[in-house]
């Protein structure tokens, strides 16, 4: 009797056997092709070209200089497209696009915790690059428009392939927990509710929600853990967007991207503290096992 994996056709084989970094890989491609396709964003195939060559290049060079080994660049092809995608230079330079490819990767190497790293790599990037060159660079803004029929495809997509990564419920959660602080911001603000909802349909957050809030290598290590982190990190973002409709000098750095410098914040302090207590529980666990022998 064939067994159940056996009976099935090609093409659910293949799906069922691809791994999450496979899926997140199709659909970063998905939303590269799509929005070339569409809205033209890549704003010049030098910009993928150098962005993509830089990353791989620099990941296989720290790969074999730190770890004495080549490693996969899958990650480094997410960061390359992800960079393409978001850095928008100022008039025509490239420069920028450079910088955050190769910020992204050196933050995996760089800013490490017990063998990991701390930060979301394109994350990293573009907000180092934000800070450091404002006036240089700005980020993926209604370039990809708002079209129901293309953000459609990408969801769908996005969202089969969020729960086949295990990773559905880090979305969702944070999808949910924008509305709910954006209805909050909106009774304090007075500002209409669908204004301040309608960010989160934009370009920028398709990348956000599937590739940087959800990143496996950069989140906690349970469940229950990735949920709360997710929360802290749309609660921050509030914050920082009633700080500025407030004209608050300390979070006005933060104004171009509010999202993501959240999770440069909450993201890192999380995971610190998830890989401390994991190693406490190690040597506890230890302890025991000797206390016993």
């Amino acid at each position: 009797m064939e067994s159940a994996t056996a009976s099935r056709g090609p093409l659910a084989r293949f799906w069922s056997n691809l791994s999450p970094p496979w899926l997140i890989t199709i659909l970063i491609t998905l939303i590269l092709v799509v929005g070339e396709w569409r809205y033209q964003i890549i704003g010049g195939y030098e910009r993928l070209a150098l962005a993509l060559g830089l990353a791989m290049a620099l990941e296989l060079a720290l790969g074999l200089l730190v770890r004495g080994r080549a490693p996969n660049v899958q990650s480094a092809y997410v960061s390359g497209i992800s960079a393409t995608l978001l850095t928008k230079p100022a008039s025509g330079v490239l420069w920028p696009v450079a910088f955050v490819a190769m910020l992204a990767i050196a933050s995996k190497y760089a800013l490490t915790y017990r063998g990991r790293h701390l930060w979301n790599p394109t994350n990293f990037g573009v907000c180092a690059m934000l800070l450091i060159a404002p006036q240089s660079m700005s980020i993926l803004g209604s370039d990809f428009g708002n079209a129901l029929s293309t953000n459609l495809v990408i969801w769908a997509v996005g969202i089969v392939i969020a729960w086949r990564a295990n990773i559905l419920h880090v979305t969702a959660t944070y999808l949910v927990a924008f509305v709910v602080f954006a209805l909050l911001r909106s009774q304090i603000t007075g500002i209409d509710p669908l204004i301040e909802i309608a960010p989160v349909t934009g370009p920028m957050y398709q990348l956000f929600l599937f590739f940087m809030v959800t990143d496996p290598r950069t989140t906690v290590s349970t469940r229950s853990g990735r949920i709360l982190v997710a929360v802290a990190i749309a609660a921050l973002e509030c914050l920082i967007r009633l700080g500025n409709d407030f004209g608050w000098a300390p979070v006005a750095i933060f104004q171009p991207a509010p999202s993501m410098y959240a999770l440069t914040i909450v993201g890192p302090l999380a995971m610190l503290l998830d890989l401390w207590r994991k190693a406490r529980r190690e040597q506890v666990t230890a302890g025991s096992r000797a206390a016993a022998a």
